[in-house]
């Protein structure tokens, strides 16, 4: 059986988020992995996974390896002890490490795949549930996120300690996403707003609600069918992630370039200082923005369309 799952990014609200504000986050579809699972003539669970140079049986993998514990999650969820012999082969064309999802894109695709053969239906919000608890093995507390837009492939509005809603998109929208190649661990930005916070919170509570503004905004126009006003609203949010200091020279380098080619807007995209971010643009404008972020220095780029 095959099963497959999107990438994932922000859209609005990284930073913020983390101090109960809104962030809006939309599927990344021209990315996805792919989990197939098949029966085996060889004794044993057979994972291959080329991408990370995983060619392993299941029970030569440590209790608490990436791959292997989601496994182990769903044969414990379906009561199964002695699981019959199973090769599953794992690819994805979601960079890895790169703020898209690909945690959790792969476990939601091989939860899926692995109910699938072993005829254990799974609704939607129950493979949700075991990905997000994938999520805290690895991520100690994630906001959860990543595995709803991915799970649910559906924009995902969010705020902390609230019920996730995923919401409706009124009308298409094109987003290039340039990759810095820079290597950014979001823990680092985090502590370091923290820090800032903590000397002036006045300053810090105000950036902050205008980073939530922006991602109440960008809703109600995403599902009006107004998108080109995501375009201004990105230049805002991208200026105030500026004086929360988590942009970096290659980020406003690309931002810029892209603006320059004729984006309708851009901002970073995560946890910043490094990573992905991404700009608005006319459908027809797509391949110019992202042939001058190249130049301009990005190591990849992805065109999006958010429907």
């Amino acid at each position: 059986m095959k099963a497959s799952a999107p990438g994932k990014i922000i859209l609005f609200g990284e930073h913020a988020v983390v101090y109960n504000r809104p962030a809006l986050a939309v599927p990344v579809t021209q990315v996805k992995v792919d989990v197939e699972v098949t029966d085996s003539e060889s004794a044993g669970i057979h994972i291959h996974a080329p991408i990370i140079n995983l060619h392993a049986e299941l029970n030569t993998l440590p209790p608490d390896h990436a791959i292997g514990s989601v496994v182990l999650k769903v044969f414990s969820a379906f009561g199964i002890s002695n699981p019959p012999p199973l090769k599953i082969n794992i690819t994805s064309t979601i960079p890895a490490a790169a703020g898209l999802g690909s945690g959790a894109a792969v476990s939601a695709a091989l939860i899926r795949a692995l109910a699938l053969h072993l005829a254990y239906p799974l609704t939607n919000e129950q493979v949700n549930d075991m990905v997000f608890e994938i999520e805290k093995l690895h991520h100690g507390t994630p906001s959860g996120i990543d595995n709803t837009v991915i799970t649910f492939s559906k924009p995902v509005y969010f705020v902390k300690g609230q019920p996730i809603e995923t919401f409706k998109v009124g009308k298409p929208f094109t987003i290039v996403i340039g990759d810095t190649g820079v290597a950014a661990p979001t823990k680092e930005s985090v502590g370091d707003v923290r820090k800032l916070w903590l000397e002036d919170q006045n300053k810090f509570e105000v950036l902050f609600n205008e980073i939530g503004k922006i991602s109440q905004t960008a809703r109600d126009s995403i599902e009006s069918g107004q998108p080109e006003q995501l375009g201004g609203l990105m230049d805002q949010n991208h200026a105030l992630l500026q004086q929360l200091t988590v942009s970096s020279n290659e980020l406003d380098n690309l931002v810029t370039a892209a603006r320059d080619a004729g984006a309708l807007g851009a901002k970073l995209s995560g946890g910043g200082r490094g990573g992905n971010m991404i700009a608005l643009v006319k459908k027809e404008k797509a391949e110019s923005v992202s042939n001058a972020l190249l130049s301009a220095g990005a190591k990849r780029t992805i065109v999006t369309e958010i429907k």
